[in-house]
């Protein structure tokens, strides 16, 4: 739970103290948003250390940025689009979201018949953050920012076909890894009845 300084007993006055410089005020908006911008740096950086370095450049960019920020929105939505766009920036620079790209593959739609499995969410974190850059990159923006394509594919430098093929690979991909686990979930209880009858 986020303890803040007495000073600071609304958002607007803490976000008129960053505007004022206020290093006091950096460190609370530092703990505050910290651990929600690093898990949105690691969807897209599946290195730790990359999401890290990532989410701390995006924090210098809030800080630099502050004065843009319109007071009429979200403020938490506005650092995490900051974030978003760090690292991308960092991606693009290690050219990784352009892997997997292919225009001339045809694009096949999941069957999603298996939707109704019940997963844990970190296994479907574990199982985004193992796909290719390429895929992860356009699956967050679409599935979890709410991106359109035609506004990833600006974001990307793609076009908004290659868009699509990334995002219908990585549904397919996640379906193909959904259907693996549901499979060895649903053997458990014969192996270990198995194991037992067997000892």
């Amino acid at each position: 739970m986020l303890r803040l300084i007495p000073f600071f007993t609304t958002e607007a006055k803490l976000i008129g103290a960053l505007k004022r410089g206020e290093s006091r005020a950096h460190k609370v908006i530092y703990e505050r948003y910290a651990g929600k911008m690093l898990a949105v740096c690691t969807r897209y950086c599946a290195n730790r250390a990359d999401a890290e370095e990532v989410m701390l450049d995006g924090f210098m960019k809030v800080f630099e940025k502050i004065e843009q920020f319109r007071e009429d929105g979200s403020f938490e939505g506005w650092i995490r689009r900051i974030m978003v766009t760090e690292s991308l920036m960092f991606l693009r620079k290690a050219k990784q979201w352009r892997q997997e790209v292919s225009l001339d593959e045809v694009i096949v739609e999941p069957d999603y018949e298996w939707a109704d499995t019940a997963v844990n969410e970190n296994d479907l974190l574990r199982m985004v953050n193992q796909m290719p850059d390429g895929y992860r990159t356009v699956f967050n923006l679409y599935a979890i920012e709410g991106y359109s394509h035609a506004e990833i594919a600006e974001m990307l430098g793609i076009s908004e076909g290659t868009s699509k093929s990334q995002l219908s690979r990585a549904r397919l991909l996640l379906q193909t890894n959904l259907k693996k686990l549901e499979q060895e979930t649903r053997s458990e209880p014969y192996e270990k009845a198995y194991r037992k009858a067997a000892s």
